[in-house]
């Protein structure tokens, strides 16, 4: 029994600590903000006023104002086609304030964030993309690794000190 108050003790101050530990929450920017933060992981907060889709299903929230002519319009959120699944009903958005969190990028002379997994409305990490250009000349069924990596290849042949025509003769 005389051990238990400062065990509760302990694990109150413990408790009461916590949220001094926990990382600090990152504030959510404009979308005019963001134009200014390229090739960072951001959250932007702004109003949807228009969902556009082209025909070939790329799907675009437009962030800008109605009075602000296209070519003005310097921030863009874009959903690829084959994105559709794991995005879902973009149609929801529209008239709405919404909080996306992705990787600000140039977009043909504007900036623009790539919307490709639902969890990024809700502070989640956009869809993980394996970059092509590591994974080439690889399929699973090969004996042989993807890439020449000198610690897989063995040692010791062909060493220009010990040749193996010149042995030493005692």
């Amino acid at each position: 029994m005389r051990f238990r108050f400062p065990l509760i003790a302990a694990l109150c101050v413990l408790f009461a600590c916590a949220p001094a530990f926990a990382g600090k929450q990152k504030s959510c920017v404009t979308p005019d903000d963001a134009t200014k933060q390229l090739n960072k992981d951001v959250c932007v907060q702004a109003h949807v006023y228009d969902v556009v889709e082209l025909p070939d299903g790329t799907r675009f929230l437009d962030v800008c104002t109605p009075e602000t002519p296209d070519d003005k319009c310097r921030f863009t959120i874009m959903s690829l086609r084959q994105d559709r699944d794991t995005v879902g009903d973009l149609e929801k958005m529209r008239d709405a304030n919404i909080e996306v969190r992705g990787i600000v990028a140039a977009m043909h002379g504007r900036s623009g964030m790539v919307l490709s997994h639902v969890r990024q409305f809700y502070g989640g990490p956009p869809k993980f993309r394996p970059n092509p250009a590591l994974a080439r000349g690889f399929t699973g069924d090969q004996e042989k690794p993807a890439i020449k990596d000198p610690n897989l290849r063995p040692q010791g042949s062909g060493r220009a000190w010990m040749n193996t025509k010149e042995k030493e003769t005692k």
